[in-house]
């Protein structure tokens, strides 16, 4: 065979064969496939090209070419899911920076509390909020490899009232003119296109803010800011593009309303009463709670961090977040974990299990609120959060068992996201 025809049938047959297999052989010293199935002994996850192949008993011998990760007293486990955070941003009051910091900075932020946040043990995040391209950059870059960090379930700017929580409000006039995100609305026409406009620019999911907020430069009040025909015309118009909507909500009516538009999950809750309660399990919306967004801001009091309307706003609703996770369990409220990272400093997620717990909650059900009432929140019960062939290979390793003390989670040792080993 001439030289020519050598190279183009070798060129041919590397076009036909498929390319090596990247195998990893996981070594557990006990697995939890998850939240509802107890420990097992010694068992083996073999993982290929990104995703669980097998997960066998005992220690099985390492395929030529595979690496090995050893683990024999480690307890092994399905990556977390946190339905909050606010990757592109650090905690701190300081809101004039939103008038002096490029967008671009955001990611540089991003980039590092990504890392943070994977090697906390949480392979998946929903971003509640951010700059127009800065949580799509930093999803793109988890996605590809090109950095460490955890699937990224983007929103982007959230949708807000003119001058109200989400819209930028403490400056001039003009200048407030200037930083306008261009996602504020009025009227359920309007609303409808601002989720169109979210959709086509990106947004994995859409975020809403329904009411007032705690660290928004505004004393008056919690309450709901959308009308009751602006929520249903968000809610109707996501859901017609196949996008969830989340919430950000804290005055009971509000989250009443929120509800009863058929918006998916309600994130803080803060003044949940019965009715408001009552809305949301008639409505199958899921609460998540953000306890760990009170101790970070907590921590701040008296600092001078916050400015002193932001200040009182904390400490109005310190003993209601004290009760919320309690209240909400009392009345058949589904609760998913979700924490708001960025209000507090990131990596510290897995200390939300404590504060569920102290609120009633039992370690497998702090557990489930993390991995499988997570993961259907999102829609992908049938990729992540839990250990499975075929699912994506999220795991992560701790020492002990979080279904007697989910506290351990707060010291992850060895974390995997989407195949691929986090350092």
């Amino acid at each position: 065979m001439r030289l020519p025809s050598l190279l183009a049938a070798t060129a041919l047959a590397a076009i036909a064969s498929p390319a090596l297999a990247d195998t990893t052989i996981i070594h557990a010293g006990a697995v939890i496939t998850d939240a509802a199935s107890n420990p097992t002994g010694p068992a083996t996850i073999t993982v290929t090209d990104g995703r669980i192949v097998s997960i066998v008993d005992g220690f099985q011998p390492t395929p030529e070419g595979a690496t090995m990760v050893h683990l024999p007293d480690h307890t092994v486990l399905p990556g977390l899911i946190d339905l909050h955070v606010h990757l592109t941003g650090d905690p701190g009051g300081d809101f004039w920076k939103e008038a002096t910091e490029p967008e671009e900075w955001g990611v540089v932020l991003g980039a590092k509390n990504a890392r943070l946040t994977v090697l906390a043990g949480f392979t998946t995040v929903r971003e509640a909020g951010s700059a127009q391209h800065t949580a799509f950059s930093l999803r793109r870059a988890t996605a590809e490899g090109l950095m460490p960090g955890p699937r990224i379930i983007a929103a982007g700017p959230a949708l807000a009232i003119v001058g109200g929580h989400g819209d930028t409000n403490g400056f001039r006039p003009e200048v407030n003119a200037v930083l306008d995100t261009g996602y504020t609305c009025t009227g359920p026409v309007e609303c409808a296109e601002k989720v169109r406009l979210a959709s086509q620019n990106g947004a994995d999911v859409i975020k809403i803010t329904a009411t007032g907020g705690v660290l928004s430069q505004q004393g008056r009040g919690l309450e709901a800011h959308f009308s009751a025909e602006e929520m249903k015309s968000i809610a109707d118009t996501a859901h017609s593009l196949g996008l969830k909507v989340m919430a950000h909500a804290h005055g009971a009516r509000g989250i009443e309303a929120v509800a009863k538009a058929g918006i998916d999950t309600v994130d803080h809750g803060t003044y949940l009463d019965e009715a408001a309660a009552r809305a949301m399990r008639d409505n199958g919306t899921v609460l998540v709670p953000t306890l760990m967004a009170l101790q970070g801001v907590s921590e701040g009091l008296g600092k001078g961090v916050y400015t002193p309307v932001v200040e009182a706003k904390i400490r109005a609703v310190q003993p209601l977040m004290a009760t919320l996770v309690s209240r909400a369990r009392a009345n058949g409220v589904t609760i998913a974990f979700g924490t708001d990272s960025g209000v507090y400093e990131h990596g510290r997620n897995a200390e939300e299990f404590a504060l569920m717990k102290a609120q009633g909650m039992t370690d497998r059900e702090a557990l489930a609120s993390a991995t499988t009432v997570a993961a259907r929140v999102l829609s992908m019960e049938n990729e992540i959060g839990r250990l499975a062939p075929g699912y994506s290979a999220d795991i992560i390793a701790v020492k002990g068992n979080p279904l007697t003390d989910v506290t351990v989670l707060e010291n992850v040792d060895w974390v995997m996201a989407r195949g691929r080993v986090m350092e």
